[in-house]
């Protein structure tokens, strides 16, 4: 079997992976996705024990146990450049013979889950409440440079271009549904429906403050789209990418967010950690 090259696959003088500095044991099968590397000590706390702690950059991993089931939390930073490195690091950990540089012959497939907040794009979707991805609509283009066509949702991507008027000139849209099962497991009591994952937060998410946009309209163009009951929910900076890679390495993935600001009613939470610290405790509660 042909080893990955040495410039390709970046292993650490210990023997970690390049930029999360991490060795296959330190990680559990589930793993908890945090933007925010300071929020990942807001997700270990809930942990009976702790038994590894990391840090790079803007790459911060805790693992322990809660009732007896080995679990990660590990900080993304911010957007879908970060989500490439991340995705693609912990899938080698599990799937690449990091010693041999030689890809496993069995694959072994992680629970991915993002715990994040996000801006509602329909008026009916409250601060404080809950989102769930049942899709990640990528404006970034990060898809595009790997082989995806056959996990994508076409026709939604396509219906989009049609129904927002998407400008030749911006991104192609990509569509991506919830890999595997671990939504199912998580949706109760959340509001569903297409994640739009923007590159940028002011500019790609409709704010103005002292640049002209090229488009004025943008979100009330996402807010209006309709596919059937699917709509565009709500706006944030990494899922696409999570539901994309994740659909072509065979892992299982979903994004929750707490809502912190409603972009149609320009309402803004009064104390968004709560709803964070909410959430982190129901998903910790499904999947443990």
């Amino acid at each position: 079997m042909e080893k990955i090259k040495d410039s390709e696959l970046i292993i650490n003088a210990d023997g970690s992976i390049f930029h999360l500095n991490l060795k296959p044991e330190h990680i559990g099968d589930t793993i908890l996705l945090l933007g925010d590397p300071g929020r990942v000590a807001e997700v270990s706390k809930y942990f009976d024990e702790i038994t590894i702690k990391v840090q790079n950059r803007e790459f911060c991993t805790h693992t322990g146990t809660l009732r007896g089931k080995k679990i990660t939390a590990l900080s993304t930073g911010i957007g879908t450049d970060n989500i490439d490195i991340v995705i693609n690091e912990l899938d080698a950990l599990v799937n690449i013979d990091l010693e041999n540089r030689t890809i496993k012959k069995e694959h072994h497939a992680l629970n991915l889950i993002r715990i994040g907040t996000s801006g509602a794009l329909q008026e009916d979707i409250p601060v404080d409440s809950f989102v769930i991805s049942s899709h990640g609509f990528g404006m970034d283009g990060l898809l595009h440079f790997y082989q995806s066509e056959k996990f994508r949702d076409l026709e939604i991507e396509n219906e989009i271009i049609k129904q927002c008027s998407w400008p030749n000139y911006f991104n192609k849209p990509y569509v991506v549904k919830a890999p595997g099962t671990i939504y199912d497991t998580l949706k109760e009591g959340m509001f569903t429906g297409i994640t739009g994952t923007a590159c940028g937060f002011y500019g790609p998410q409709g704010r103005k403050l002292r640049l002209g946009l090229q488009i004025d309209d943008l979100n009330e163009r996402l807010t209006n789209f309709k596919m059937g009951n699917t709509r565009i929910t709500n706006f944030e900076m990494e899922t696409s990418a999570l539901y994309g890679l994740s659909a072509l390495l065979g892992h299982n993935a979903a994004t929750c967010c707490a809502i912190i600001a409603n972009r149609i009613a320009k309402q803004y939470s009064s104390n968004y950690k709560l709803a964070v610290d909410k959430l982190i405790q129901t998903v910790l509660n499904r999947v443990c």
